[in-house]
């Protein structure tokens, strides 16, 4: 009777030690499927990462090469990487193993020039969507790269960038849609069947003011469910809008944040409030949306002129009540804002690094990736500024620009034609 309760109790160890593992090793894969994350927020679900970083920086997992020229950062699932590249004569959609970082399959989007895309792709069910710099879109089979369709923003929909350095919007699934930004006049934004590309709706966006210019802006659409109505928030050349979600008619916008060079960062979206920000002298605002009738309109809360908060690129990221990111029109320098109030709650006006910084969040610290190439590790929090550590991205030979990526305990750093990937887990 002793050996049989001893053997069960052997049994019942084992078992448990089984189920300790399952639970500890076999977690989903990391899934970063979009730009800024899973809700186009730039945070990460991740915990239990590096609080300091060493002299060095985080040690390095693996690098890849011969993803070609542009600024587009990294889209991950399903145990694959997804990015875009100048290379072979034009511009690529490319896959790569998770794992290793080798390749697995490359797509043309299209023959175009300059110094490389922008876009970061979009994945989900099997499809990745792609957007190039003249406006080309196309959606791959995820696992092999083939293509299921194609539309050209200026064909298809008279699409117009506001000025000329291209597309730059990654595109927006939701549901069995996708939702993009080709800036045309009769098409502003448009609907369209995720599966087969056939357009669903249109939206004609009025001139909303003077300031800025006609066309697309540099940025993403995000999701709102402010005053009882879904709509997508996106920022145009003449300023930041919104148009409802079921048929694309105009709800609202607002001029007064836009300039006349590029409108790019992408805006917050929170309960029935807008947040936008631009450079070039600009500055930023908050905006109240409420019921008018059977649409929405936008109040302006406070507006922020440049001296006091400017985004010129690289993002913004709400942790709570407060808003974190660089200022400063081509500076990143850090700071804190209270949402609500535009109370500046700390700013430090010179960082570690040089040139505006794109930013992610994740366990309660900032990833700034400034323009130099310097990474910094920065608290998200609004007690003040405190510096975690920073390193000296390699190679860095033109702006350090794509936007960095926390999942899965590692940090993604794509630089022109290298990606880095850094383990920051503890």
């Amino acid at each position: 009777m002793l050996r049989f309760h001893r053997l069960s109790l052997m049994i019942a160890v084992l078992l448990l030690g089984s189920a300790a593992w399952t639970a500890e090793n076999d977690k989903p894969e990391a899934s970063w499927p979009q730009w800024r994350g899973p809700h186009r927020d730039g945070i990460s679900a991740d915990t239990g990462l590096l609080g300091e970083w060493a002299k060095a920086g985080p040690p390095l997992v693996w690098k890849s090469a011969g993803l070609g020229s542009g600024y587009s950062s990294v889209a991950i699932d399903g145990g694959r990487i997804f990015t875009m590249g100048k290379r072979d004569g034009g511009e690529m959609l490319i896959a790569l193993d998770a794992g290793d970082g080798h390749e697995l399959w490359a797509a043309r989007v299209s023959t175009a020039g300059g110094d490389g895309p922008r876009c970061t792709p979009t994945v989900e069910a099997g499809r990745v969507w792609a957007i190039g710099r003249e406006g080309d879109l196309v959606c791959v089979e995820a696992a092999t790269g083939k293509e299921v369709w194609r539309k050209k923003f200026s064909k298809d929909f008279g699409g117009k960038m506001m000025s000329g350095w291209g597309f730059c919007e990654s595109p927006l699934i939701d549901g069995d849609r996708l939702i993009c930004t080709p800036g045309g006049k009769e098409a502003t934004l448009v609907a369209l069947d995720k599966q087969t590309g056939e357009l669903i709706w249109k939206a004609a966006v009025p001139k909303i003011g003077d300031r800025g210019g006609d066309g697309a802006g540099y940025s993403s659409i995000v999701i709102s469910q402010a005053a009882g109505v879904k709509q997508y928030v996106q920022l145009l050349g003449r300023g930041c809008v919104g148009v409802a979600a079921d048929d694309g008619r105009f709800l609202w916008g607002y001029n007064r944040i836009a300039n006349g060079t590029a409108n790019i960062p992408t805006p917050i979206v929170v309960d029935d409030y807008v947040f936008c920000s631009t450079g070039y002298g600009t500055g930023a605002a908050l905006l109240k949306l409420q019921r008018d009738g059977d649409g929405v309109s936008a109040e302006e809360v406070y507006f922020l002129n440049a001296k006091e908060l400017q985004n010129h690129h690289g993002g913004l990221i709400l942790v709570g009540d407060y808003i974190y990111g660089g200022h400063g029109h081509n500076n990143g320098f850090p700071f804190c804002l209270e949402l609500k109030t535009g109370k500046m709650v700390w700013r430090k006006d010179r960082g570690p690094g040089t040139g505006s910084a794109a930013v992610c969040c994740a366990d309660g610290q900032l990833y700034f990736r400034y323009q130099n190439g310097l990474m910094a590790l920065i608290d998200a929090t609004k007690e003040g500024y405190a510096l975690h550590g920073s390193f000296q991205i390699p190679d860095v030979s033109h702006p350090s620009w794509a936007h960095p990526v926390v999942i899965g305990g590692k940090l993604y750093l794509r630089e022109q034609d290298q990606l880095f990937v850094y383990n920051v887990s503890k």
